[in-house]
């Protein structure tokens, strides 16, 4: 596996793998006031390699940015082994009463169960993606993922279970 951005705009396995590691993400959107807003969104998913899709739970601000302004960014780190990756793009989004809500919104109603009520998804068409490193990357390079992870979890004071 690489750490180099995957070629193109498209999310391959590498990015997947990211997304399955990650526990959230941040969506940054840009207010009517010019001002960027960012929040992070813990039920988000892939779909297919050119999209992110994202459950809107409690989301009004960013759901009124993108209605304004739909050039969206998306981040999201596997926290342990200190990675993962920026996605920018444009954002629509998804009413439950749209053909689209069930297809767009599967994997996301699968997360979220009984306990979240998902009032929109917000669909990101993938423009870029670009790998984000934790600084000890370029500091440390000959440090292996496992070494990465131990130092995390060290940091974290936790352990994995199994």
């Amino acid at each position: 596996m690489t750490d180099r951005p995957p070629a193109g705009a498209t999310i391959d396995a590498t990015v997947r793998t990211d997304i399955d590691n990650a526990v959230l993400c941040w969506l940054a959107t840009l207010g009517r006031d010019g001002l960027p807003n960012v929040t992070p969104k813990e039920i988000f998913s892939s779909h297919g390699d050119d999209r992110i899709v994202i459950a809107d739970i409690a989301s009004a601000n960013s759901v009124a940015n993108i209605r304004a302004n739909p050039g969206v960014c998306v981040s999201f780190i596997d926290v342990f082994r200190q990675r993962g990756f920026k996605i920018k793009g444009m954002a629509t989004i998804v009413p439950p009463d749209s053909d689209d809500f069930p297809v767009l919104g599967a994997a996301l109603l699968r997360m979220a169960g009984d306990a979240f009520p998902i009032r929109h998804v917000i669909a990101i068409r993938v423009d870029r993606v670009e790998r984000i490193l934790a600084p000890s990357y370029h500091l440390f390079p000959e440090r292996t993922e496992a070494e990465r992870m131990e130092d995390a979890y060290a940091a974290y004071g936790v352990r994995p279970v199994g």
